[in-house]
């Protein structure tokens, strides 16, 4: 990458200075209900083609010296066609394209519905976005509604002032993006300049990262536009409880524009039959002989789900308006002992993988025939749950989460967390914000029975003491019904963030990064880790992660590093112990990985971390069917299947 100093004035602090410090409207802390369609609300998605423009010059900045919002972006100079979602990455055959660092805009011009603009009072107008990978800021009809830090999470803003005061029915959405990571990011990273002009061009920098896979950006999910009514449900939190034939799903709900008001709501089953109903912000509904939730091959009707509607009536201004929101409902618990996880009382066992949202072409956007065709594998591997590895996914798989019993760790993009800088305040601060966005977004979900705030930090660090026991302790009072964790690589005796997590996620390589090529040496040392973890902290643990890489169509035997062979035969060596651990304090594992993805270029990696059972393009490697033969046989040990399902020939 390319940059200059603009003048002298901004050195090596040119990006971040961008990406911190830019004025302007932060994304506020209102409800994030998913957008639906009822009879009160309208959606409407903008994906298709966006036009586009990298700001290639010196100094990245632009776009804002010439103030490109304020006028359609085609007029601002050359702009191609660019899909939305997906990552901006590797759409064009342009090589600088695939590794820029800085800021790009996007622009999409709409056309409303004049029953959107008028009315009195005239319905609420929102512009929701499902994440823009890393930092936004959002103009419509050149003025600024929005500005956004992370990128992973949705953002959203009413534009209903804008829209509604502006001739005419158009509406011209501008974006600015920036993907370059700090060390207060997350995830973080650091911008290197290169100062040897022997070597380097003028201003050349590089983006520096602590983890493994691509920093892919773009705007990765749904835009969307959607109304509401002047007076509007705003969000609605619940949780439950089941005990005999009884089952308790506490609500709370929270209405904008309106003190005169009435609130009902109803809850049906998936029949249609309403089984509770209950009135007021506050309460509770009485479930009597409830299907619960369940995963997947622990019930043979997994991911059971209610539908709570809740309907607003209120009085603003002469008129009566009325609101209608429905939300999935999974009736469920969840509860962690010293050596067991429950799930409404029943032992869980975690046999499943860690994934990652990553394709050919489209990078990290959302591809609904590949969200599809990963449940599919999902189903007919055998497995129950997956980590959001390494941050959360978009609300779409969450939703086949919940449907389809698919239980979920859902991970921050609290990776690569390395360096001291990124444990001070300022980080800390950043972090607490995400969780809540995190926990606001997904605390109705059933599939999610784990938070889990960081992936192998260097939780090694003095400072990592007090820096995860808050974050854990801020997720905690967030939300009391679920377990935290974080995922951790480092020595069992120098963990100083370990003591305040509710379960041992533990990932290890061994013959792999540690001792390559000697499978024997898997059995003494991944027992040895086990149970000095447990000696130590009396609580279950999950092997988190753990694989080899393996080149499609490569052979060895006797088994060699990066053979299919090889991949198959340390799989083995670590299930042998799992075996024995299973029946005492291990409560999962999670393959790394479920399929191959993109990483940066490295002397290590050929296109790409290879560690999938499946290759990128969702073909399956020799360790998948050693996956699915063990997924299958752990659960076929429980009694609960009925024989229906105990045979994965269903599912050939």
């Amino acid at each position: 990458a390319l940059a200059a100093s603009g003048g002298g004035a901004a050195g090596p602090c040119t990006l971040p200075v961008l990406l911190l410090f830019l004025p302007g409207l932060a994304a506020g802390p209102a409800g994030m209900l998913q957008p639906r369609d009822t009879p009160s609300r309208e959606r409407r998605e903008l994906g298709g083609l966006w036009s586009f423009r990298a700001d290639l010059s010196p100094g990245r900045d632009a776009g804002f010296a010439q103030r490109w919002y304020r006028r359609p972006l085609r007029q601002t100079g050359p702009v191609i066609d660019m899909p939305v979602p997906a990552s901006f990455n590797d759409i064009t055959q342009d090589p600088s394209l695939e590794n820029y660092i800085g800021w790009v805009w996007y622009e999409k011009e709409v056309l409303l519905p004049l029953r959107w603009l008028q009315g009195d009072p005239a319905p609420r107008v929102v512009l929701r976005f499902g994440s823009a990978h890393y930092y936004s800021i959002v103009w419509v009809n050149g003025v600024q509604v929005v500005e956004h830090e992370g990128g992973h999470l949705p953002f959203e803003a009413d534009i209903s002032s804008v829209v509604q005061g502006s001739p005419g029915s158009l509406c011209r959405i501008t974006v600015a993006l920036n993907n370059t990571l700090t060390p207060h990011t997350l995830p973080p990273g650091s911008i290197q300049y290169m100062a040897d002009k022997s070597r380097y061009p003028k201003n050349y920098f590089v983006q520096n990262t602590k983890f493994d896979f691509f920093n892919y950006a773009g705007i990765h999910r749904p835009v969307v536009l959607y109304t509401t009514p002047a007076a509007y449900i705003d969000d609605i939190t619940v949780t439950t409880t089941s005990s005999d034939s009884v089952a308790t799903v506490q609500y709370q709900v929270s209405v904008v524009g309106s003190t005169a008001n009435s609130l009902s709501l109803s809850l049906r089953d998936q029949e249609g039959k309403v089984v509770a109903t209950g009135d007021g912000p506050v309460g509770e509904l009485k479930v009597l002989n409830p299907s619960l939730w369940w995963p997947y091959l622990m019930h043979e009707n997994p991911g059971y789900l209610y539908s709570l509607e809740v309907r607003l009536q209120a009085q603003l201004g002469g008129a009566l308006l009325e609101d209608v929101y429905t939300l999935p409902v999974g009736i469920r618990t969840v509860h962690v002992t010293s050596s067991q996880f429950l799930i409404n009382g029943r032992p869980f066992y975690f046999h499943g993988v860690n994934k990652h949202e990553d394709a050919d072409i489209r990078g990290k956007g959302l591809d609904w025939p590949l969200i599809v065709k990963d449940f599919n594998l999902l189903r007919w591997l055998g497995a129950n749950s997956f980590r959001t590895s390494h941050y959360p996914y978009a609300e779409e798989i969450m939703d086949l989460c919940d449907s389809y019993g698919i239980a979920v760790i859902d991970e921050s993009p609290g990776v690569g967390i390395k360096l001291p800088e990124s444990f001070g305040n300022r980080s800390l601060q950043h972090h607490l914000a995400v969780m809540e966005e995190l926990v606001r977004r997904d605390k109705n979900r059933p599939s999610v029975v784990m938070w889990s705030v960081a992936n192998e930090p260097a939780s090694e660090l003095p400072p990592a003491a007090h820096y995860f026991k808050t974050v854990i302790a801020h997720t905690k009072a967030l939300d009391p019904s679920r377990p935290v964790t974080f995922v951790t690589d480092a020595n069992y005796a120098l963990d100083h963030g370990a003591p305040y997590v509710d379960v041992i996620c533990v990932n290890s390589y061994f013959s792999w990064y540690h001792d390559p090529g000697h499978l024997e040496v898997i059995p003494l040392q991944l027992t040895a880790q086990f149970e000095n973890w447990y000696k130590t902290y009396q609580k279950p643990i999950i092997q988190s992660e753990y694989g080899a890489d393996s080149v499609p169509g490569l052979h060895s035997d006797p088994p060699m590093m990066f053979s299919e062979e090889y991949q198959q035969a340390l799989l083995r060596e670590y299930h042998s112990v799992l075996d024995k651990k299973r029946k005492e304090y291990v409560i999962g594992e999670l393959i790394w990985n479920f399929a191959d993805f993109m990483t940066n270029q490295g002397t290590t990696r050929v296109l790409g971390n290879k560690k999938g059972i499946f290759t990128r393009q969702r073909q399956p490697k020799a360790a998948a069917f050693v996956l699915r033969d063990r997924y299958w046989k752990i659960a076929n040990e429980s009694s609960c299947l009925p024989p229906a399902i105990t045979s994965h020939s269903l599912f050939l």
